[in-house]
């Protein structure tokens, strides 16, 4: 039986990621409080996994024991600014204790600005969807890299911002359930122009800051190869998913299925990308889908599927991924922000892990610059419109009682963490039916 470590090299983040809402419990006074209240998810978030009062500190304590040395979280603005004219300074100096926090664990923090959630405040002035936003998320963010600069200098500026344009104002799933493409796009743009200001403020107030932005990439390919309209609606499908932030930042304008905007002070405004990868969609022509621009997608018949069929296991895709960046991109850093898989029973998630993480280190051993891994997430947390339905934690959680579970994922990341590397014995001992993939006869 063959035998062997895959090494990362040194200095490689090993961590995961959270985002304030889905963990934090409490969150009264956003748009997504209000979309729960409503009706429109699986529950609500409701004490979340109850870091707001205090259990973050035992979370934190799990993900250092465990061999992490970095941790991805996220800012919650409505508690920052719970009005256009105030400030909370309490809250603000509850988040300087979880950065201290990380750091006193020995913890590389990285700060997400904006995680899919705005304050009431904001949401009734119409939110991203007019450019009088760009000044006020620039406002917020000075006021927390001024407040927290002590404590990080890795940012992430926006996560996801074609999933918030999409999700809310293009399929309606997020608030506040829109169907507009056209309105979705200009969403987008209106994200990208205040990335630049709060890119541009953070290297003001910290001009050794390393900022980016946390792109959702989707590798899509064609049902039918031989198809020239499910070819077609793959390349609309994938221009308008994937393209946007990376076609403006690369040149200035924004390029998308539904038109062009102009934005030449997004050129060049990222240190490094980061990348949210999850799964390949299959996409193909279908008339009856006019609000997506006559396309659909799913995951072949024969895929390895997660527990609610949300996700398929198809690690080649983060490999593809992480080329496309370094082509589009060359000598950019990058980091895998975001990476996981909703598995209650954890009879998935190590075969996902580990295959995945073979095909980054793939990716490294082509001396392509990717510096840090953050799988999604560290402990199991509300799921934006699917709620507690699906669980990604390597730490699962009693919502009723907030115990924590240990699942064998989180021994396996461990081991991971702590090696450097994914070894022969651990495929072995935590997913033989990986073995042959990763280390072949």
């Amino acid at each position: 039986m063959p035998q062997g470590t895959y090494h990362f090299p040194k200095g490689f983040l090993w961590g995961t990621a959270t985002a304030s809402h889905q963990v934090e419990g409490n969150n009264t006074n956003n748009n997504w409080w209000k979309w729960e209240q409503e009706g429109h998810t699986d529950g609500s978030a409701a004490v979340a996994a109850d870091w707001w009062s205090g259990r973050w500190r035992e979370d934190f304590d799990r993900a250092a024991e465990t061999g992490q040395n970095a941790h991805r979280l996220s800012l919650e603005w409505s508690r920052i600014q719970p009005t256009p004219d105030s400030w909370d300074e309490d809250a603000i100096e509850k988040y300087r204790l979880m950065l201290r926090g990380l750091q006193d664990r020995g913890m590389t923090p990285m700060v997400t600005l904006h995680h899919f959630t705005d304050p009431l405040w904001v949401s009734e002035m119409g939110g991203w969807e007019t450019q009088d936003i760009v000044p006020l998320f620039a406002r917020y963010v000075r006021k927390m890299v001024d407040a927290l600069k002590e404590y990080t200098n890795l940012w992430v500026t926006i996560n996801e911002p074609n999933v918030y344009a999409l999700s809310g104002y293009g399929l309606g799933a997020f608030p506040p359930g829109r169907t507009d493409m056209k309105l979705a796009m200009q969403v987008l743009a209106n994200m990208l122009r205040g990335h630049a200001a709060a890119y541009r403020a953070i290297h003001e107030l910290q001009p050794e800051a390393r900022v980016g932005y946390a792109l959702h990439f989707r590798p899509m390919v064609p049902r039918l190869s031989w198809s020239p309209l499910d070819i077609l609606m793959r390349k609309i499908r994938y221009d308008g998913v994937n393209m946007g932030f990376p076609t403006g930042i690369s040149t200035g304008v924004m390029k998308t299925p539904l038109g062009k905007f102009n934005i030449p002070e997004a050129k060049g405004t990222q240190d490094y990308l980061g990348l949210n990868y999850y799964s390949v969609d299959t996409v193909w022509f279908d008339i009856t889908k006019p609000g997506e621009l006559f396309s659909n997608s799913g995951f072949p018949k024969d895929a390895d599927m997660s527990s609610t069929n949300f996700i398929a296991n198809i690690p080649q895709g983060i490999f593809d991924s992480l080329k496309w960046i370094v082509r589009t991109y060359p000598n950019l850093p990058i980091l895998v922000t975001e990476n996981g898989v909703e598995d209650f029973d954890d009879h998935m998630r190590p075969r996902y892990l580990v295959e995945h993480l073979h095909q980054v280190w793939r990716a490294v051993n082509f001396n392509w610059p990717v510096k840090g891994y953050f799988h999604w997430s560290l402990v199991d947390n509300f799921e934006w419109e699917r709620g507690w339905t699906q669980r990604f934690g390597l730490w699962g959680l009693d919502v009723d009682t907030q115990q924590r579970i240990r699942r064998p994922s989180v021994d396996l990341y461990e081991e991971i963490c702590k090696e450097n590397g994914i070894s022969s014995e651990m495929v072995q001992k935590y997913c033989p039916e990986s073995f042959e993939k990763l280390f072949p006869s």
